[in-house]
Order: structure tokens, then sequence, then C-alpha cells
């Protein structure tokens, strides 16, 4: 079992050991630092910040906990109850909120739970305030409020609605084009709060929809990681449905898949590409994108004129790089679309109603669409960490081995090779080092991959 403290929160399993795990303990300790730090930073009364949760068994639990913390410092709470990761980031400027936390562990199985912690933009915080609330809440610096001064918590449940409506209102968004294709699109909400958004979401744009593990139980069907070997079932019911596509989003909704219509994955990386590819065409600008992410999004910017750019990983990162860039759209190859029109961050709803208008305009199939793109095929491998490796090391010793080629170390280490790419980094989120190859065919990706996990096990004595 495994407790993660990070500068973008903290994560961890439900059960066990203080310490070692989430606990009702750690919750409320990582809570109060947080909100002992929005008092200490804004030196005003009446703070207010905004809680929401996916569908998680132990989201409840850990959003009384949480709630409950941030009142008993003063805190006023406006509780969203089951949301979105990018529904509580636009609630937070529109309720004029001075910050907001999200109870999700985005990806990761139904044991694990995670506070991810917003500023009052409803953006990830930087890492120096990441820093500065780890440092709090290590020394439990805290001090609670008196009887007559706790906070108090509204319920709105409205935000999903409010957040559908703020989609359906972009410029690039045109919803009677999407209701003239007559879509018929498979959801797959991981029995989480997609399974509430999407469909929602879809009906408002007159799409037909069937709905596949879309009851917010938190009971996930299949590990919530929207990757191929996971996604069986929706690939089989777009084929028997003859839907036009399959959508497939994580518990928290912030990353997105598509399935073609002949049932095969359009590939998470290309969701940001086919999604960009429609705003580069219609608004010239500049793209940005992690660094794990494919080599596709390049092509496409450059093909419409743009710049692109690599930041390293890491939501906070990507945004930082996009605003100084003045990037048009941007994110992560994990399924993962940030457009500033709408807000900065992850946010599948968005994702989903450019990438249907992008269809509806075109008037292709999905497989048409993905086949329109330039092909590249990433292999996403990981080594199990223990705690004696010394992962700083063994990175240093692949930056000094391959010195001689394009090598960026300003996120673990990645070398650019003419014809692909490899990038080694240690997780955020997970005790794993992370594996990313591209290649111009799936053997070859794999192949690197294999080839360089071989090379740090020789390192590392494995």
């Amino acid at each position: 079992m495994t407790l993660i403290k990070s500068i973008s929160g903290i994560r961890g399993t439900i059960g066990g050991k203080t310490g070692e795990n989430l606990t009702p303990v750690d919750a409320v300790k990582f809570a109060a630092a947080y909100g002992s730090w929005l008092k200490k930073q804004l030196q005003k009364e009446n703070v207010k910040v905004v809680i929401g949760r996916d569908a998680r068994i132990s989201g409840e639990m850990i959003q009384n906990l949480v709630s409950s913390t941030l009142t008993g410092l003063g805190i006023d709470v406006i509780d969203l109850g089951l949301s979105t990761t990018p529904t509580v980031e636009i609630a937070v400027p529109l309720e004029k909120a001075d910050g907001g936390i999200i109870l999700t562990a985005s990806h990761n199985p139904k044991q694990w739970n995670a506070l991810k912690l917003l500023n009052n933009k409803g953006e990830f915080l930087s890492g120096n305030d990441g820093k500065e609330i780890l440092k709090i809440a290590e020394s439990e610096d805290f001090s609670f409020a008196e009887v007559d001064n706790l906070g108090k918590v509204t319920v709105n449940d409205s935000y999903i609605d409010i957040h559908i409506d703020e989609v359906l209102n972009l410029d690039l968004v045109d919803a009677e084009k999407i209701k003239a294709a007559k879509f018929k699109v498979v959801v797959d909400g991981v029995n989480s709060t997609g399974g509430i958004a999407i469909p929602k979401l879809l009906k408002e744009l007159g799409v037909e929809v069937v709905e596949l593990y879309c009851d917010p139980t938190g009971h996930f069907p299949h590990n919530p990681e929207p990757l191929k070997e996971h996604l069986t079932d929706i690939c089989e019911l777009v084929v028997k449905e003859k839907a036009h596509l399959g959508i497939v989003v994580d518990p928290d909704v912030d990353r997105l898949a598509f399935i073609s219509n002949d049932g095969e994955m359009f590939g998470e990386e290309y969701t940001l590409v086919a999604c960009a590819d429609y705003v580069l065409g219609k608004t010239k600008g500049n793209t940005v994108s992690n660094m794990s992410s494919s080599r596709a999004l390049r092509d496409i910017t450059e093909k419409h004129g743009g710049n692109y750019e690599a930041s390293a990983v890491g939501e906070v990162n990507v945004v930082t790089l996009m605003k100084k860039n003045n990037a048009v759209i941007g994110g992560e190859g994990n399924g993962g679309i940030i457009y500033p029109e709408s807000h900065y961050g992850r946010d599948s709803l968005v994702g989903v109603a450019l990438f249907l208008t992008h269809l509806a305009e075109k008037g292709i199939s999905v497989k048409e669409l993905r086949d329109s793109y330039p092909s590249y095929y990433m292999s996403k491998k990981k080594i199990e960490l223990t705690p004696q490796l010394d992962v700083d090391a063994i990175l240093k010793t692949m930056e000094e081995k391959y010195a001689n080629e394009n090598i960026s170390a300003i996120d673990g280490v990645k070398i650019d090779f003419p014809e692909n790419w490899v990038h080694l980094r240690k997780s955020n989120t997970e005790p794993i080092i992370r594996i990313y190859t591209e290649a111009k065919s799936q053997q070859e990706a794999n192949g690197l991959a294999d080839k360089f996990i071989a090379e740090i096990g020789k390192i590392a004595g494995l």
C-alpha cells in the first residue's frame, strides 16, 4: 500500500497505517495544510473553497473529512458532490472562490484516492506553492477557528449542467452541425462521473447515446486507465451497435479516448492531434504538449503554420508553457485536451465537443479521419521501483551514455533519435520508472522500449 506526497497533491491507497496510506488522518492533515496555506496567503476573512469528487467508493468519506477540516479552519465550502476534475476547475472562478480540491485518483484503480489542489483560477498549484503546503503538513502548523467563526457548507449540484452550457457556448463548438450529422456514440464512463457528464453533453448535442458502465457506483468494471487492453467491451459494442464512434473517459473525466467505427482504438495520443487539427484550421497559433507525447502534434501544428513546443510532464508544466507561447490548444498525449478559450485544464467535455464538430464538418468516418494523420506508434512501459534503486543515478548514467544524441534532461531523460525517441522518467504519481517510446511501427516502438528496459536493468543490477 502506498502514500505519495507531491507538489500536485497527496495520493494513496485507502486503509492501513497512517503515513503509509491515505487514511482519514492523512486526509485531514493534508486538507488542513492546504486550508492553512490559503489563509496565510490571502490574509483575509471569508476564504472560500470549491470541492468535488469522482464516484470512487471512498469518495464520500474523504469528502466529509476534507470538508469538515476546512470548515474547522473557518473556510466556507461549496460542495459540488459528484463532479469531474474540469467541472471543479471551471467552478472555482465562477464561484469567485479562493481555491478548489478535487477528490480523485484519476486513472488509478478503486483502492486509490487523492486530493488534487487548485488555485483561485481553477488551475493546478505551482511547484513552489505545493512545496509550501507539504512543509505545513509536515510541521502540522495548523490553527483552527473558534466556534463562532466556523465555515459553512453550501451544496451546489448544478455544476455539471453549467459546465455543459459553457462548452456549448464555445465559438468553435457547432451544435447544429453535430445534430445534423446524426451521430450514434457508445460511451464507457467506467462507472464514475463521466457516466453522468458525457451522455448529458451528447444528448444536448443531439447525439444518440448507447451507455456502457455509466452508473456512478465507483465499482470500476475494468482497469480505469483508458488503454487498449482495458477496453475490449466498448470496442466490441461500437461494432455491434454500428455506432459512428466510442468515447471513453477516466474516472475524473480529464482523459479522453475514442474508438473508431471499426472497433479499433483511435489512439489516445491522437485525441489531441485531431482536436488541434480542427482548432488550428480555424485559429492560427501555436501548440504545446508534454515531451512524452506524440510527434504527430508537431507535424499537424507545422502543417497549419504554427510553432510546437514540448514541456516537462505534468499539467501545470504544460499550462505554464502554453501561456508563455500563446498556444491556442495544448495538452497531454494521454488524451488530455487543454483549450484556453474554455479554461487552462484538461477537459474531456471540451474535447468531445471539438472532436464531434470536426468530424461533422469533415463528413468522413472516424477511421478515415485517423488515417489522414501521420502514423506514429507508441510503447508505454514501466519498471517497478524498489527502495534501494537510485533512479536519479540510473537516469544520469543513461544521459551520459547517449550524450552524442539530441537529449533533453528537463524531465528525466528524453533521447530524440532521427526516426524515433525514448523518454525515461520517474513517475510523479506511482513508484515506477516510465519508459515511453515512439517509432514508425509498433514493433519498432516495443523493441526500443525493451532495449532500454534491458539497459536500465543492467545498470541497476536487476
